[in-house]
């Protein structure tokens, strides 16, 4: 038997002419006034995920031209996504040095006893923690405080302490002749000292 055989011939025509005349299935493309079927599938957009429309080729091409996943986002949303989807949104640690917890001892000091040592360390300790009180960020009533007593910031809990003997007596009732005026004044002290203690500055 041969490829031009009778069977094989008829088997081909056929099946051309069933391919060429049957009507094409499955949905139809959802662009307005096309008739095309719809086999190429696009999004519908941020609030509906996992919901797809279906388009021709030359119309999935033009939706997907003029779609825009992040329409209605803020610039700092955007930025916030982006950053997420570099990792895919799982969370990432750096690589953690360790600080080292004790100050080191330079190799020229003798190292003494163990009580010389211990003593040391207190005292550097006791030196970084005095040096970190003094870095803090003011809050705005401190700040308001210190100003009020006439202070910087830096100032230390005994010059606090003589500043506010010094303004409770200046503005006292009996040396003003009960000037209203000074009365605020005290009353401002006060609040401004009570402020100062209760967070630890005096």
């Amino acid at each position: 038997m041969t490829l031009d055989s009778k069977i094989f011939v008829g088997l081909k025509s056929t099946r051309r002419k069933s391919a060429a005349h049957s009507e094409p299935t499955g949905p139809k493309c959802q662009w307005d006034g096309c008739e095309k079927n719809g086999t190429h599938r696009a999004p519908v957009g941020r609030d509906a995920e996992g919901l797809y429309l279906l388009f021709c080729l030359e119309h999935v091409k033009d939706y997907n031209k003029g779609y825009n996943f992040a329409t209605g986002l803020s610039d700092a949303d955007i930025a916030r996504y982006q950053r997420e989807a570099t990792t895919g949104g799982r969370p990432t640690w750096g690589t953690g040095v360790n600080q080292a917890t004790e100050i080191p001892i330079p190799s020229t000091v003798r190292s003494g006893s163990a009580k010389t040592l211990n003593a040391r360390r207190a005292a550097a300790q006791s030196q970084a923690k005095r040096n970190n009180s003094q870095v803090r960020k003011l809050k705005v009533l401190e700040a308001k405080a210190f100003e009020t007593l006439g202070l910087s910031p830096d100032a230390t809990p005994e010059e606090i302490r003589s500043r506010y003997k010094e303004r409770l007596k200046m503005h006292h009732p009996d040396a003003n002749q009960g000037n209203r005026t000074s009365e605020d004044e005290l009353r401002a002290s006060i609040e401004a000292h009570k402020i100062l203690k209760l967070n630890g500055f005096c």
